[in-house]
């Protein structure tokens, strides 16, 4: 092929149809073979505002956005100044739309083409849609088969009659026929791609499979953005495999119903972002005291309060670690990508179940809003069960203090086993307690099951060596690993160490990745720097440590990443 990758942003008017063309794009270009990636943008209103599709296609698989776009495609113009700054564009660029280039993207330079899709489709008769005009124009400019234009449009728009697909048809073909105003474009040239096994997925809908896979079978929730794709994924989902999910009438009922039904002995899960985390922790804490596991799916988004509901950010690390009021030890995790969204949720489910408390699951817009086209992910099995009291027994003690400190778990039913499990401090027989000596008991209990147990290698991700070590997390590491492995033919080795399980913490494991680190640089997408101040509290390394923390809602992206790395470099 004669080139890589390719970076495409459609921006448009709420309801210009920029997201169906960015998603069918993609589509196509995965079907030819290719791999890449669309994260959506737009304001924070209910209905309408602007919006924007950010594209990243390859001929490998790309796990974030580039430094740069090659085209900007415009639907219209409106509103499409507010995503100046994340649209970065210079010479080498195009500008593709109609008059009226906002002075924020002609400034870059790049070449601009006019070309009104409006008015195209108004000249093409009844039926012709603007968007999909954009689409036959971007496809035929970057090198994609028609054939497999025609084919994601035909499986869009089929239910709708054999009239609507032939307008579809028309509006690509007339926007094919308009590529050379692209002319000098970089283009894929599509050969045998052989046999793949891609994956066309967002990290929502990874997230979803990953819960399935892990055993959960009840779902209870609230709709928030970015996290409710999810859910509307796991409705269906749930009903193949003999499942529920309930819509909850607020956050707070939505967990109280997953500690109700992982009482009954079904592995229970609820998605939100943060201000239902918000609302969620007291009974957080519930379930944290009752040992009753839950899996909290938290897709971040910009905060404070209502924040930026529709872009990411890594600002709630600090609630889910220490948001649950009194000694709460829990567990929390991060996926890296969409792909590992499948994995880790799975993983969460595995370590909730196995002991017998509350696991959250960290990630973000960014992930969970992003479709991407990626190798099939591995099967994985944890052969997960939930440790049982399963006879009937004289003077059960739901909350003895065992080996492991995971006490077998009586179901609801079983003669001689009841107990209760209620947010009361209480003895190993379940009884309410005030005492010290119980309280002291129970609190080491909930303590030891969690730092005593082996999280394997799935607690990080570690790569490379040398003296200067990248700490991040979550979705922060796929820019970091794109700019590392930019750097490496300039002679410059970066350690990459992201911790996958945030809690509990695994100091043995943390000092053994930095051995023989000097300087260590902390990579965060937050104000507060909460991932560095993590890591000083927690690991106390010994190297020399900085912080590169800045807010959403512009992502990192591999050149912010090769800068920060220059500044710390010191070896020759």
């Amino acid at each position: 092929m004669s080139t890589h990758a390719i970076s495409i942003a459609l921006v448009g008017s709420g309801g210009s149809g920029v997201m169906t063309a960015g998603s069918l794009l993609l589509e196509a270009a995965g079907r030819a073979g290719l791999y890449g990636l669309m994260s959506r943008s737009s304001g924070p209103q209910i209905r309408g505002g602007e919006a924007a599709a950010l594209l990243r296609i390859s001929t490998h698989p790309v796990f974030c956005l580039g430094d740069r776009f090659d085209l900007l495609m415009a639907i219209d113009w409106l509103n499409a100044e507010r995503f100046a700054a994340e649209i970065p564009l210079d010479r080498n660029s195009f500008i593709a739309g109609g008059d009226g280039v906002p002075d924020e993207f002609s400034a870059s330079g790049a070449a601009c083409r006019e070309v009104s899709f409006k008015t195209l489709a108004e000249q093409g008769g009844a039926g012709i849609r603007p968007n999909m005009l954009a689409l036959g124009l971007v496809g035929a400019a970057v090198g994609l088969p028609p054939e497999q234009l025609e084919e994601v449009a035909r499986k869009l728009v089929g239910r709708k009659g054999e009239e609507a697909v032939q307008a579809s048809v028309s509006a690509l073909s007339i926007g094919a026929a308009n590529a050379a105003l692209l002319d000098g474009l970089e283009r894929f040239d599509i050969g045998d791609q052989g046999s793949k096994e891609l994956w066309n997925i967002s990290g929502n809908e990874s997230a979803g499979l990953g819960a399935i896979r892990g055993g959960v079978r009840f779902v209870a929730a609230y709709p928030i953005t970015p996290a409710t794709e999810m859910l509307e994924w796991l409705a269906p989902a749930l009903e193949r495999v003999g499942g529920t999910l309930v819509q909850a009438e607020d956050e707070l009922a939505s967990v109280n119903q997953l500690i109700g039904a992982s009482f009954g002995g079904t592995p229970s899960l609820t998605a939100t972002s943060g201000p239902g985390f918000a609302l969620m922790t007291e009974s957080i804490g519930l379930a944290v005291a009752s040992e009753t596991p839950i899996v909290v799916v938290d897709v971040m988004r910009g905060g404070p309060s209502t924040g930026i509901p529709t872009k990411g950010e890594q600002s709630d690390l600090n609630i889910a670690l220490y948001g649950l009021h009194g000694d709460a030890p829990h567990v929390v995790v991060a996926p890296f990508s969409v792909s590992d969204c499948l994995f880790t949720t799975q993983w969460a489910v595995h370590l909730a179940e196995s002991l017998q408390t509350a696991a959250i699951v960290l990630s973000d817009q960014s992930l969970g809003q992003t479709r991407s086209v990626i190798p099939k992910p591995a099967d994985v099995s944890f052969n997960t069960r939930r440790v049982l009291q399963t006879e009937t027994r004289e003077n059960y003690q739901r909350y003895a203090a065992v080996a492991g400190g995971v006490s077998p778990m009586a179901l609801p039913g079983l003669a001689g086993c009841q107990y209760t499990a209620d947010g009361l401090e209480h003895n190993a027989r379940g009884i309410p307690s005030s005492r010290v000596e119980d309280h002291a008991n129970q609190l080491d209990k909930r303590r030891d099951k969690l730092t005593s147990y082996d999280y394997g290698d799935h607690w990080a991700h570690v790569d490379g060596d040398g003296p200067l070590a990248i700490i991040t997390w979550g979705s922060s590491l796929a820019p970091v690993t794109e700019a590392v492995e930019a750097l490496a033919p300039e002679g410059i080795v970066v350690r990459v160490i992201a911790p996958r399980l945030l809690m509990p913490v695994q100091p043995e494991r943390m000092a053994e990745a930095l051995e023989g680190v000097e300087v260590a640089l902390v990579l965060e997408q937050s104000h507060g720097a909460q991932f560095f101040h993590y890591i000083r509290a927690f690991y106390a390394p010994e190297c020399e440590l900085h912080s590169a923390a800045r807010p959403g809602p512009l992502p990192i992206r591999p050149g912010d990443v090769i800068n920060e790395i220059r500044r710390h470099w010191r070896w020759s």
